[in-house]
């Protein structure tokens, strides 16, 4: 544990080393193909480092704070697109807007307040599934399928929590939280859109979606570059899991996490084309209803898509084991400075 606490610090130096470099570059190359050839160099270390690791989570962590959002911020970064465009006067600002799943609050007039009492609600929920992995051999497949899916989403959400509280204290900055209660969506549209992971769609929706619409609009109706639109999203989205996924397991991808966002984006766009149509403006469902099937919809696609090869690779075991054995090491830790 303390040789993969210092490899993550050096990782983390020569990260902002790295960031630095694009910073001051953009100030000498102006935005376009040369600011993004000048940037690739950048974006393959920071695809690699994760493979640095032994533990799933320094890797994890590497990987979806690097490998992932960072580099698509520079992609965006290259073509003065994202949230690093207007470029941040400050070289910290720029390093901390960059590395870490952040967003400032653009409109300080809508207020995210962090709720204490909810966040120990959920780090205890958490500790119990921690606790019960050692019992879901006891349970039906199907409960797994619930089990896994909230233990993904509270990890997710305390971390990145915790990262958020700890830049905006830094910075003196308010951001946007990166989860919006995903139990609560009403519709898929809902839940990738405005509850699950903020950063990512808002990271997609400039790289992805918007130039497909646009390529889309003067060669097809309205609605069908709409439907392209989402998909597309959808599937660069799987691929980058399926990246992703390798990082962590190092196995041939199977293609089953992609198959799980291709569902979702054409059940989106669906979803999206039907709302449109007189039919769904005159009969509205009950938000409670909506909500058991967006919510069960997701998990259950999840279970029989998403975390099939985590399960298989033992990924999902380890990362249990391995938060059991970082608090422990934590607590020896704290009893030692007492």
């Amino acid at each position: 544990m303390e040789e993969e606490l210092k490899l993550f610090i050096i990782i983390w130096v020569l990260a902002m080393v790295l960031v630095s470099y694009c910073y001051y570059l953009s100030t000498r190359i102006k935005s376009g193909i040369f600011r993004l050839i000048s940037v690739l160099p950048v974006y393959a270390i920071f695809l690699v480092f994760p493979f640095f690791f032994s533990s799933l989570h320094m890797s994890f962590i590497i990987s979806l704070f690097l490998g992932g959002i960072a580099n698509l911020k520079l992609i965006l970064f290259s073509f003065d697109q994202g949230p690093l465009f207007p470029i941040p006067s400050c070289l910290s600002h720029f390093i901390c807007f960059t590395c870490f799943p952040i967003k400032l609050q653009r409109n300080p007039k809508i207020q995210n307040p962090f709720s204490k009492s909810n966040f120990v609600t959920k780090v205890a929920i958490y500790g119990m599934l921690l606790y019960w992995c050692g019992y879901k051999h006891k349970v039906p497949p199907v409960f797994l399928f619930f089990h896994y899916s909230l233990q993904l989403y509270l990890e997710h959400e305390i971390i990145l929590t915790l990262v958020r509280l700890l830049v905006s204290v830094a910075l003196g900055c308010n951001l946007e939280p990166n989860f919006n209660e995903p139990y609560l969506a009403t519709s898929l549209q809902d839940f990738w859109s405005n509850r699950w992971n903020l950063m990512v769609p808002a990271l997609l929706k400039p790289a992805i979606y918007i130039p497909v619409r646009r390529l889309c609009n003067g060669r097809m109706s309205s609605d069908h570059a709409r439907f392209l639109a989402v998909l597309m999203t959808f599937i660069v989205s799987g691929v980058a899991h399926e990246v992703f996924f390798f990082s962590l397991t190092f196995e041939i991808p199977t293609g089953e996490v992609t198959s799980f966002f291709v569902l979702h984006g054409v059940c989106t766009a669906a979803e999206v084309a039907v709302k449109r149509t007189s039919l769904a403006r005159r009969w509205r469902m009950s938000p409670m209803v909506s909500r058991l099937l967006t919510v069960g919809f997701v998990v259950v696609t999840g279970g029989l898509l998403f975390f099939p090869q985590l399960i298989r690779s033992g990924v999902m075991e380890t990362r249990a084991n391995e938060m059991l054995s970082l608090i422990k090491f934590l607590n020896r830790k704290s009893c030692i400075f007492r």
